[in-house]
């Protein structure tokens, strides 16, 4: 299969990027952080306002990505202390290779935002998911999208070997779906938008969750890093959670939207849209057991899992408990 040797790729050189985290920019007085364009959320209002600069007493640099993986390159090469939304099967993937990422918190969750897209001209659905055999699929690999095709297909009874996979980033999928060049297309935020103009879905978010496929990101950081730093970590996710706070208070997002728009590199409508689909959990959800008190340590495990069945990654870790950290989180509900 074609993306068996890409993402084994990727995988060894998130590996050997691990030891490069000591150029870090806090040295320079301030700290890095990657998010994603086109990928609308409440801390983007912080970050215009310049909360976080004001909170964490620096300056935070801004920088975005295409991917989850990218992000975890990023922060392996110590370019990026951390990282808003990154999706849970690119983290674990890098912490599979060795990369010593953690969780800090859960950002979003998004069941109907991150899906895969049929050509419309093949009038497939899940009625006759099994004429996708022999097809050719943009996914990005190691992501989200690329857990939860590998999961629909799994349910399907689609052979995965009988497929043509290509790896590309979402805004590439988009565009290669709209000219015809692939069957299938997987992404999220505005480039899932572009892909159901010219497709359809073959499962819903709530269809999906009941075959077990959650989708959430976390905020998340190299281990060192973040243990030599859990007070600018904390601070950090205090801000975070109170744009949080400050969203769900329908009171607010007359001035909220239009900043978040601008920033996110969306007209208003359009995020409206996507955000509606998203649901904060509040810290103290974040807290039980659902989310990082167990069930995302279950969830990193069952992804793993998956991905070394399909041959995307050689091996998984015993648990992925080590890698979430939930001390910076309660800190900063404390402040």
């Amino acid at each position: 299969m074609t993306f068996k040797t890409s993402l084994k790729t990727a995988v060894a050189g998130i590996a050997l990027l691990t030891g490069a985290q000591a150029a870090l920019a806090e040295s320079h007085g301030g700290i890095t952080v990657g998010y994603f364009l086109e990928w609308p959320m409440p801390f983007e209002y912080a970050k215009v306002e310049g909360m976080y600069d004001e909170a964490l007493g620096m300056p935070v640099n801004w920088v975005s990505f295409d991917t989850g993986t990218a992000m975890s390159a990023a922060m392996a090469s110590g370019d990026v202390q951390l990282s808003v939304s990154q999706g849970v099967p690119p983290f674990v993937v890098a912490t599979s290779a060795g990369q010593d990422l953690q969780i800090l918190d859960v950002a979003v969750s998004y069941s109907d935002n991150d899906n895969c897209v049929v050509r419309e001209a093949l009038e497939i659905d899940k009625d006759s998911a099994g004429e996708l055999a022999g097809k050719k699929v943009a996914v990005p690999l190691g992501t989200a999208a690329h857990y939860g095709f590998l999961k629909q297909m799994n349910h399907f009874g689609v052979d995965l070997a009988s497929m043509e996979i290509v790896d590309m980033a979402p805004p590439d999928g988009a565009a290669a779906i709209a000219q015809g060049s692939v069957d299938m297309a997987c992404g999220w935020g505005g480039s899932l938008r572009r892909m159901k103009e010219h497709g359809n879905v073959l499962l819903t978010g709530a269809e999906k969750e009941e075959l077990g496929i959650l989708v959430f990101d976390v905020t998340s950081g190299p281990a060192g890093w973040v243990a030599n730093n859990s007070d600018t970590v904390a601070k950090f996710l205090a801000v975070t959670a109170k744009a949080n706070a400050m969203w769900a208070d329908e009171a607010n997002r007359a001035e909220m939207l239009p900043v978040i728009a601008k920033d996110a590199g969306m007209d208003e409508e359009a995020t409206m849209a996507t955000i509606s689909t998203f649901v904060f959990p509040t810290v103290e959800d974040q807290l039980s057991a659902k989310w990082l008190g167990g069930g995302a340590q279950e969830f990193m495990k069952g992804v793993a899992d998956v991905f070394v069945n399909a041959g995307s990654i050689g091996s998984a870790l015993d648990s992925y408990a080590d890698h979430v950290n939930t001390g910076p989180l309660q800190a900063a509900s404390g402040m």
